[in-house]
């Protein structure tokens, strides 16, 4: 059974996304998570004790932040979503960016993994990448600062 900290978490984690629906089966356990819409009920084949895990309405869609204009210069492109951050598209691959690399705003500059689902980075604006702030294989906050550019 997951405990109340692990549902958390997954909720924390598909907040942070651009998923809007999740099912997850676990023996008798059986749990639907959906952003915007009416809830549905579920059934986890067990009882929940009184005081247990409440229904909650759910949480609007995450926007995805914007590039921010740094103070050191260029502008940061933030994590999107919380998950951990990988620079190559495998172990052992080239980066999909490197500083001094030129992009475009649908450059992919890395991907984010969340529950083993590997979602694409895009630099979301055109110019020369000047710092790959986030370290590979780290996780990665929601709105972090993941590379920096100076913009074209």
């Amino acid at each position: 059974m997951l405990t109340r900290a692990e549902i958390d978490d997954i909720l924390r984690l598909i907040d942070g996304s651009d998923f809007t629906e999740l099912k997850l089966e676990m023996g008798d356990l059986k749990l639907e998570l959906r952003k915007g819409g009416l809830a549905q009920p579920f059934h986890t084949g067990q009882n929940i004790p009184a005081g247990g895990i409440q229904p909650q309405p759910p949480a609007p869609p995450a926007a995805v932040p914007a590039p921010v204009v740094a103070s050191g210069g260029g502008s940061e492109i933030p994590a999107p979503l919380l998950g951990t951050f990988w620079h190559a598209p495998r172990p052992g691959a080239e980066p999909f960016v490197r500083p001094g690399d030129s992009v475009g705003a649908d450059t992919v500059i890395g991907i984010i993994e969340v529950m083993k689902l590997m979602n694409s980075v895009a630099a979301g604006i055109a110019g020369t990448v000047l710092e790959i702030t986030a370290p590979n294989g780290e996780l990665v906050e929601h709105g972090q600062c993941l590379i920096r550019i100076r913009p074209h």
